[in-house]
């Protein structure tokens, strides 16, 4: 019997998941990357002996990676080196810092100090929202390709769990009193592009599980996750292919028989999993007309994440006393979040993230150097901004409240590389749809079976893996849509999978 041939177009983190799953399973996997390096978004930028992330710098449920690996029949630890971060991050207000650790008691003690009588609340939200992510978790590991899904026990035992007509922030308010406290534990909407105004209170279990498991490093960077998982195709007899465009998907009917490459070749395959951004890939990879569901108009109304304005900065000086994540929070963080989420402005008062992972890995820059990354939430291309005009004084104005809200002082004068990605980079040399960076929005309206699914509802033997699909972006959701994806194609043509495990098997760190 001749082995399945599974084309996967883009190899970012879903698309290299999949085919290290699929080709240790008895799978030919052949995966085309439009760009010279592995990642998509979490691929690296290389120069003057810099190494930045492109996209995800948090790596948190490592345990879901953990298992990605195992499911190929690969440890880990064998590919990649781990670093836990302590404190999680510097939160930094005007008035106050805070800085939360993986270790519950240090935490405590910390809200003590800070906003004394909220420490007892610490210990309901870790009781409440381990609760709602035992239950919501299994839920976002299955498929929902079929409306029985929501009849399986374990939805209906999560259902209760899902905080329905409640916001992150406003959940939060039954843990915290002062509002500063409730946004150092909702700024993780972020991570979906979304307000904690109007982000469902589900994802509360985003705070969680950074305290439950804790964040790690990847030394290298996280983009050497996706080298490792090139590592382990290749060496399952997989094929990468990189700076080789896909043109088109080649349909027969409602089938995927294929793609079409950018130099005309066309490669014929059992199934297609589609790794491109789900946007883009509607409006580029298939044929105008063939699309019954996701047309131009539906795509026009389907709401989108924020998107970024990025800077990536090779420094000739260290900050060592500075922590690896930083969060800049502005004087009036609401009005930060309507302004890129609803009237879709560029702020004058904007808040800001930023890296410096040289404090805790010297593999990135040079000796006495520092790789400073800079990710500030900004409106998506709906929002019109020209950034030709407008990049150079945004630009400007982040760069001194780094310097003088986040510490980073004399870093302008002391910048030897810089690059720059704005909304419409990313749209236009990403290939992401309105330059939207963390994808589609995550409402319910968007959610489970309401988001594009995992078995494509357009097209047979097509199926898509990323943020752009279920459960939704984030790196390890990610993980889980190509180990959905590929479990759901392996049952479909008779080859071995296995279902993830319980929770309560996974390794966590010890937080008490």
């Amino acid at each position: 019997m001749s082995k399945k041939h599974v084309v996967i177009v883009g190899a970012g983190p879903g698309g290299l998941t999949s085919a290290m799953l699929l080709a240790h399973r008895g799978c030919r996997v052949t995966v085309f990357e439009r760009t010279k390096d592995l990642g998509g978004r979490n691929a690296p930028i290389r120069s003057d002996g810099f190494t930045f992330d492109t996209g995800p710098t948090f790596l948190m449920m490592s345990y879901i990676l953990k298992e990605m690996f195992l499911e190929a029949g690969r440890k880990i630890e064998d590919y990649l080196e781990f670093t836990a971060l302590d404190p999680l991050y510097r939160l930094k207000f005007d008035d106050l810092e805070f800085r939360p650790s993986p270790n519950r008691g240090k935490t405590r003690a910390e809200i003590a100090r800070i906003f004394p009588g909220n420490e007892d609340g610490f210990d309901r939200f870790m009781a409440t929202e381990g609760e709602r992510f035992e239950r919501l978790f299994p839920c976002l590991q299955k498929d929902y390709a079929s409306w029985k899904a929501y009849l399986d026990p374990i939805f209906l035992k999560a259902a209760p769990y899902l905080g329905l007509g409640r916001t992150i922030f406003e959940n939060l308010g039954r843990y915290y009193g002062p509002d500063k406290l409730k946004l150092c534990f909702t700024f993780q909407a972020k991570y979906l592009g979304m307000s904690p105004w109007k982000c469902p209170a589900l994802f509360t279990i985003l705070p969680f599980v950074e305290y439950d498991s804790g964040i790690l490093h990847v030394r290298g960077g996280l983009n050497r996750i996706s080298a490792a998982m090139a590592r382990v195709v290749e060496e399952e007899g997989g094929e990468i292919h990189l700076e080789t465009p896909v043109r088109s998907l080649i349909l027969e009917g409602r089938t995927a028989k294929g793609v079409e490459l950018a130099n005309g070749e066309r490669v014929e395959a059992d199934a297609v999993f589609l790794n491109a951004d789900f946007g883009h890939a509607m409006g580029s990879l298939v044929e105008p007309g063939r699309l019954r569901k996701y047309t131009p108009d539906r795509l026009k109304r389907m709401q989108l994440s924020c998107s970024t304005f990025m800077l990536y900065l090779g420094v000739n000086r260290q900050y060592g006393d500075i922590p690896h994540h930083s969060i800049l929070f502005s004087r009036d963080y609401r009005r930060n979040i309507h302004e890129v989420a609803e009237s879709m402005t560029l702020s004058a008062d904007p808040s800001i993230y930023v890296q410096n992972a040289s404090v805790s890995d010297t593999t990135l820059a040079p000796d006495g150097k520092s790789t400073i990354y800079i990710l500030v939430p900004v409106p998506n291309q709906r929002g019109g901004i020209d950034w030709d005009k407008e990049g150079d004084g945004f630009r400007d104005l982040v760069l001194e409240l780094v310097e003088r809200r986040g510490g980073y002082q004399g870093l302008r004068e002391s910048i030897e590389f810089e690059k720059r990605i704005t909304p419409a980079d990313w749209e236009k040399e990403y290939r992401i749809f309105e330059g939207a960076t963390f994808n589609l929005a995550h409402n319910f309206g968007q959610l489970l079976s309401f988001r594009p699914r995992n078995r494509f509802e357009e097209f047979e033997s097509c199926w898509l893996v990323g943020g752009g699909t279920h459960p939704g972006s984030g790196l390890p959701t990610i993980y889980e849509s190509a180990r959905i994806s590929s479990n759901n194609f392996c049952k479909q043509v008779g080859l071995p999978y296995s279902i993830p495990s319980s929770l309560s098997n996974k390794e966590r760190i010890d937080t008490r």
